[in-house]
């Protein structure tokens, strides 16, 4: 048995996105595999386009062409959706599919990742990373959408208001 499920990217027919991907929940389902493939899904983005003037908001597929499946890749569940109609194939090397790595899933916004941070509004950190590594500072805002925090760093005895991602920051320890 594999470890864990992993995101994969499998080929399709251009256009038969949407059936490959009701074919292999359907089979999986059927022959009892559900452990195996836990989730499938096709990117889309919401797009307004404007068409003899008059603008309307639309969905289409980020990557025509690709569906991504969550699974534990096995030789049963690499068959199961091998052998799909409409699927030519994974993408990897070969035979072998490659999974995504954690960035290009949170890139790609497939899964949400729930982020935790030790500070908050007011808390003094530590830049951990970046031109500002070592500086002190208090966070003076905070977006946890976008994962960044305005801090007010001290440099040169005056307070700059710079914007870093949460992971380039830590608590401060007084």
């Amino acid at each position: 048995m594999a470890e864990g499920a992993k995101w994969y990217v499998v080929h399709t027919y251009s256009g038969y996105e949407n059936a490959v991907a009701d074919t292999i929940m359907k089979s999986s389902e059927n022959r009892k595999m559900r452990d195996l493939i836990h989730e499938v899904n096709i990117p889309m983005e919401t797009v307004t386009e404007i068409e003899d003037g008059v603008s309307k908001t639309v969905e289409r597929k980020v990557f025509p062409g690709y569906v991504l499946v969550k699974m534990v890749l096995t030789d049963e569940s690499w068959h199961l959706v091998r052998n799909t109609r409409g699927c030519t194939g994974f993408v990897g090397s070969g035979n072998e599919p490659i999974p995504l790595s954690e960035k290009e899933i949170q890139d790609l916004g497939v899964e949400k990742f729930e982020l935790h941070v030790d500070f908050e509004v007011g808390s003094r950190v530590r830049v951990t990373d970046g031109a500002l590594e070592g500086f002190f500072g208090i966070v003076e805002e905070m977006d946890k959408e976008k994962k960044t925090a305005r801090v007010a760093v001290s440099m040169f005895g005056r307070e700059t208001p710079v914007e870093l991602d949460f992971s380039e920051l830590e608590p401060a320890e007084d």
